[in-house]
């Protein structure tokens, strides 16, 4: 059943579904699909953090062994056949071959990456819902509000509630796109594509310097607008902005070239990447002038960082999963308030504590093939929130 209701506006609307409140059986049936993904989730979770273990190892040792093999050096302008295969460190400007052009809109820089970025006046739906009981019925309240913004992807109104007065264009008259630049050098040496794809921190191109291309387009700040009115524009109008990335050469108004660290392995003239022992790849570029031991650092921070990410969403996919394997057991009582809500408290305790321990224990079955004595001290470890748990149980009494 639904039921609209105007607000007075042509630009929200309200609707109301009711749907009669499922019986035991019913609820049963959901709980057990939900067990089955809660199964998959479990098994994921032990995937996830032994394998983010290993990794996590085996970047360490890759870094170790880089920064003892890494040689910086002496000039950036001269290619010395000595180092041909081996991992080196250099800093210097980036330099490319030629600048990057934007026909359509009379534009040109000198850069690794440039970056046209359109935008279209769209249509776009909000909704916010809210669910209640009534007569026994479930019934779910929903508002929906429309709103005009600028947005870089079309925004499919066919999939609105309600489309009449609020119809978008299927299609962008411009588009968007990168160019980069085919040949990008820091002095002598050749970038890879994989180091060139290191390059991404973009920055808007200021256009206060350029007149507009074409009649029908018009420059307001730092955008080209397709708009008889930027200031009101309507649904379907186009603004066009730029961005650039890995400025290659002195420019008048955005300064001197980027400065650039790479460490990678020396082939010929050409900066590629590097195998290590351990099985990484290492094809490092930081933006600046970072000694060697300040870009390891770095990328050990990295994977720290990277680590404790993946052993965090490891023990929440775990804990997730326990909960939905679990949740029958609620569902089994749910007819009863007090008891539901005490089982309830329970289950998440209960998944609390299994989820740490079994985490526990496998990020220590990661570690046993790489450093076992650490490995049985997490495994120690893990043992800890069982016995706080049973600490908390109070003994029987004796008869």
């Amino acid at each position: 059943l639904q039921q609209f209701s105007d607000t007075g506006s042509r630009k929200e609307h309200v609707k109301i579904t009711s749907e009669s409140k499922p019986g035991f059986l019913e609820r049963l049936s959901e709980t057990s699909g939900g067990m089955l993904m809660g199964l998959v989730t479990f098994l994921l979770s032990f995937y996830l953090l032994f394998t983010n273990e290993g990794r996590a190892l085996r970047t360490a040792k890759s870094l170790d062994e880089g920064l003892s093999l890494v040689i910086p050096l002496d000039s950036i302008h001269s290619v010395s056949q000595q180092n041909e295969g081996r991992l080196v460190h250099l800093a210097g400007s980036l330099s490319t071959s030629k600048p990057l052009f934007d026909p359509s809109y009379g534009l040109s820089i000198q850069a690794v990456k440039l970056k046209r970025n359109v935008e279209m006046y769209q249509w776009v739906e909000y909704e916010d819902s809210k669910e209640y009981e009534e007569n026994g019925e479930i019934k779910k309240e929903t508002k929906y509000s429309y709103n005009t913004e600028w947005k870089s992807e079309v925004v499919n109104s066919r999939n609105f509630d309600r489309e009449i007065g609020h119809k978008n264009p299927s299609a962008m008259a411009v588009e968007s796109f990168t160019a980069v630049s085919p040949n990008v050098q820091v002095g002598s040496f050749v970038l890879s594509k994989g180091l060139v794809d290191k390059i991404d921190d973009f920055k808007q191109l200021s256009l206060s310097n350029l007149e507009d291309p074409h009649a029908d387009v018009t420059r307001g700040g730092d955008y080209f607008y397709h708009s008889e009115n930027p200031r009101r524009p309507e649904v379907g109008d186009l603004r066009v902005s730029f961005f650039y990335a890995g400025l290659s050469g002195d420019d008048p108004h955005l300064g001197s070239a980027d400065k650039v660290t790479v460490i990678a392995r020396q082939r010929g003239d050409q900066l590629v990447p590097y195998h290590t022992k351990s099985g990484d790849v290492l094809q490092i570029l930081y933006l600046g002038d970072l000694s060697v031991e300040e870009v390891f650092q770095k990328e050990h921070e990295s994977n720290t960082m990277k680590t404790w990410a993946l052993r965090a969403a490891g023990w929440l996919a775990m804990f997730v999963g326990i909960s939905l394997m679990t949740r029958i057991f609620y569902t089994l009582v749910d007819w009863f308030p007090v008891v539901r809500d005490l089982v309830n408290i329970g289950l998440k305790a209960f998944a609390f504590c299994v989820a740490s321990s079994l985490s526990l224990l496998t990020i220590s079955i990661g570690w046993l093939f790489y450093r076992p004595l650490w490995a049985l001290l997490i495994g120690l470890l893990s043992v800890v929130p069982i016995v706080v748990a049973k600490s908390r149980v109070p003994p029987k009494k004796q008869q």
